[in-house]
């Protein structure tokens, strides 16, 4: 395994954010000891390189795209890479912020993995704390066996007079079966939950943090799903 050069994975590789408004093209670079999404790692538990590039298209249409090296993921048919790109539209009413958005999942290396997922968010800022309610649904495709729904909670909250974000997440995945063996790419214990904590440090274009993930699949129904603390540190352009 080629080392990385730096190293992430904060609150957004498990749960989705709102998306955001009034911003423009940016781009980052970051680093992470393990890509965990879910509750389950996508890159047998090694370190990954991670890049984003989002584009504004009007004021409340976005598009972005993200690439994560996986170095031939055993979960996704050794698939050297996962990219996702992505739409998202969001307004702001009130106090609450809404977003929707669908993204299409590409698994470079791999065959017959791709596969689509549609999502929504609804957050409310309350001081330095939101509150995010969201729900993902992959449609029934073959690439995942049946589909498969994602429902949870992420609370944040920004410590007054510090560059510091403290957030958490639970999550709970469940769909229908009509391919057991496909099935378990996703939710490879059935239905089940996860969670995680998150501390993140940003002072400029610099980005570092640390998150603690965990889930309630049995450890002999999958490697690389059990606690783990994950580290990342990176740059934004």
């Amino acid at each position: 395994m080629t080392p990385v050069l730096v190293c992430i994975a904060s609150l957004g590789i498990a749960a989705p954010a709102v998306a955001q408004l009034d911003t423009g093209p940016s781009l980052s670079l970051e680093g992470a000891t393990d890509e965990r999404r879910r509750g389950l790692s996508w890159s047998d538990g090694e370190p990954v390189v991670r890049a984003v590039a989002a584009i504004p298209v009007t004021q409340e249409l976005a598009v972005e795209a993200t690439a994560v090296s996986l170095w031939g993921s055993s979960r996704h048919g050794g698939a050297g890479a996962v990219v996702d790109v992505q739409a998202s539209y969001a307004r702001q009413l009130g106090g609450w912020r809404l977003s929707a958005d669908a993204t299409y999942r590409l698994f470079p290396g791999a065959s017959g993995q791709d596969y689509v997922e549609l999502g929504t968010v609804a957050g409310f800022l309350i001081g330095p704390a939101t509150i995010e309610l969201f729900a993902r649904y992959a449609p029934r495709q073959r690439a995942i066996g049946g589909d498969n729904l994602y429902l949870g909670m992420a609370p944040s909250f920004g410590i007054p007079g510090t560059p510091l974000t403290l957030s958490g997440h639970v999550g709970r995945s469940s769909g229908a079966v009509n391919d057991p063996f496909r099935a378990r790419r996703l939710r490879p214990d059935g239905h089940y939950w996860d969670h995680g904590l998150a501390l993140d440090y940003r002072k400029g274009r610099w980005l570092a943090g640390v998150r603690y993930a965990n889930s309630s699949i049995d450890r002999a129904a999958a490697d690389h799903a059990g606690a783990t603390v994950i580290g990342r540190v990176g740059i934004e352009f």
